[in-house]
């Protein structure tokens, strides 16, 4: 039996007790000096500091957590998906967002969800649109095989072909805004629509004056329908308000007085509007008397006029004269010819930035040229003219233009039966680049014969 021998402690520490037997199942504690309990502070403050960052961070995963979807099970184990993003956003945010988009964007974006399809619909998605200031145009170009079901624009801003609505049995004559005003050939009724949303609305039967039409001019907002009918020197117009919903007139224009000149009655404006023959430098006999296309035939340009609310309309009398018709002074005036009446050559009229100008197409010493001329201070100036190089190919085809303008570019499209294209030319630059071609369904390229330009917008109702 073994002994434990008892030994005396130094003076500066406590007697220990002897260590309890584990079978005892308690133990016990020696007594602590200030030091042990120093050091079990410092311990426990250690231990609580750890503890709150662990609630920390605890927290913080609870948190990612809370706001990260759990995927549906697969193969027994779960997954978390990424955050959903835009499906967070409120839905007055979402749809600024959504207004800000490029048209064609949306409208291949709609597709993603119900919540982005039923905002197309919203009151406040509308109203977002129409906050929106100013959009890149659109082109609705026409060609001699144009159906409804078939409508196509080009896109400037995408440089992009995008399909559209268009009023049935009908062909566009006049476009404001993002508005276009269609005609039936069959019965001379008009029709305003929105080529985005399709919406439509036809106009009253114009005031019957038993006159030749002569142009068609569609302006302002809310929108107004002018009609200009008989023949030169007697001009007409009646004009369509759409917040009254009814015609005024028709009135007749009286001509300016500066409008008489010598110079004007001795190239063919101001003497009315009589055809002149002459032989071309083939031998042809030629005529003065414009022969245009279908989709171009009543068309007009507007630039904004010194009355308020009022605009000038430029068309093309049947000699070939620009007529400038002033809606608020109920005047017109023919302006003097760009080249000689016996010049073989193609010219339309377009509006750009808010003035009028003149695009001729004509050949001289077996090459073509294709310039824009304005009129200024009672005389023509050019300020753009196509590169020779890309004019150069229409010469001896006997081509014929048709423009349309917005903003400051202009759109001509070149058709004959040798050679077809539609050129882009940014005015104030003098830069000008071929649009590419749109393959149809059939995969042909269509040949396009004219245009009219418009702001596409969802929000604008007929």
């Amino acid at each position: 039996m073994s002994t434990q021998t008892k030994r005396a402690a130094p003076p500066h520490q406590v007697p220990s007790c002897p260590s309890p037997s584990p079978a005892l199942g308690y133990k016990t504690e020696l007594p602590r000096t200030p030091l042990r309990r120093l050091e079990d502070e410092e311990a426990r403050q250690e231990q609580r500091a750890a503890g709150l960052e662990r609630s920390c961070s605890l927290c913080r995963q609870m948190e990612l957590t809370r706001k990260m979807p759990m995927a549906p099970p697969a193969n027994g184990r779960k997954r978390k998906c990424p955050p959903s993003g835009l499906g967070d956003l409120h839905d007055d945010m979402l749809e600024r967002i959504l207004a800000r988009l490029p048209p064609a964007s949306f409208f291949r974006l709609r597709a993603v969800s119900r919540r982005w399809r039923a905002a197309a619909a919203s009151p406040t998605f509308l109203d977002a649109c129409s906050r929106v200031p100013s959009r890149d145009p659109w082109f609705l170009m026409l060609s001699e095989s144009d159906r409804p079901s078939t409508a196509v624009a080009f896109d400037a801003a995408d440089c992009s072909w995008n399909h559209c609505r268009a009023a049935p049995r009908s062909m566009p004559v006049a476009a404001s805004g993002g508005l276009v005003l269609y005609r039936a050939p069959a019965t001379g009724g008009l029709t305003v629509a929105n080529p985005l949303t399709g919406a439509s609305r036809e106009l009253p039967p114009p005031p019957q004056g038993g006159e030749e039409l002569h142009a068609i001019a569609m302006y302002g907002a809310p929108y107004r329908v002018a009609l200009f009918t008989g023949e030169l020197p007697d001009l007409s117009m009646a004009v369509f308000d759409s917040s009254k919903n009814s015609w005024e007139g028709p009135v007749l224009l009286a001509r300016k007085s500066e409008d008489s000149s010598p110079d004007a009655s001795a190239q063919g404006g101001g003497g009315g509007d009589d055809t002149v023959y002459f032989l071309s430098k083939s031998g042809d006999v030629v005529a003065t008397n414009m022969q245009r296309s279908a989709s171009k035939q009543y068309s007009s340009v507007v630039v904004p006029s010194s009355e308020r609310g009022e605009v000038v309309a430029y068309f093309l009398s049947h000699s070939g004269n620009v007529v400038a018709c002033d809606t608020g002074c109920r005047t017109f005036a023919e302006l003097p010819r760009i080249l000689p009446v016996y010049f073989e050559y193609s010219i339309d009229v377009v509006a750009c930035d808010g003035a009028a100008y003149a695009v001729v197409l004509s050949e001289y010493l077996d090459t073509a040229s294709l310039r824009v001329w304005e009129f200024a201070d009672g005389a023509w100036r050019q300020v753009a003219a196509m590169p020779p190089a890309m004019s150069h190919g229409f010469c001896g085809t006997k081509a014929d233009i048709n423009c349309v303008g917005h903003g400051d570019r202009v759109m001509v499209c070149v058709s004959s039966g040798e050679a077809n294209g539609c050129f882009m030319c940014d005015v104030s630059s003098n830069q000008w680049e071929e649009l590419p071609k749109y393959i149809n369904g059939d995969g042909e390229a269509n040949e396009f014969l004219a245009a009219f330009s418009f702001e596409p917008r969802v929000e604008i109702t007929v």
